[in-house]
């Protein structure tokens, strides 16, 4: 699953770091979804989309 992640923490100018404590997950586990090496469980993807005020389809895209 593709998601916009990066882009949106780079807009906000936070670091991984960060990003991870605002959602209480390690820095690792935002790397590996930037990466798209990990797909967030649904209740992460929850907290990710209200973080940011988008709806959960306006953060992770399906591949093509």
């Amino acid at each position: 699953m593709n998601n916009r992640l990066r882009e949106l923490r780079e807009a906000r100018a936070w670091s991984q770091g960060e990003l991870a404590e605002r959602l209480q997950v390690s820095r690792q586990t935002i790397n590996a979804l930037e990466t798209g090496k990990y797909d967030p469980s649904l209740p992460l993807a929850f907290r990710i989309a209200k973080l940011f005020a988008l709806r959960i389809e306006d953060v992770f895209l399906p591949e093509d």
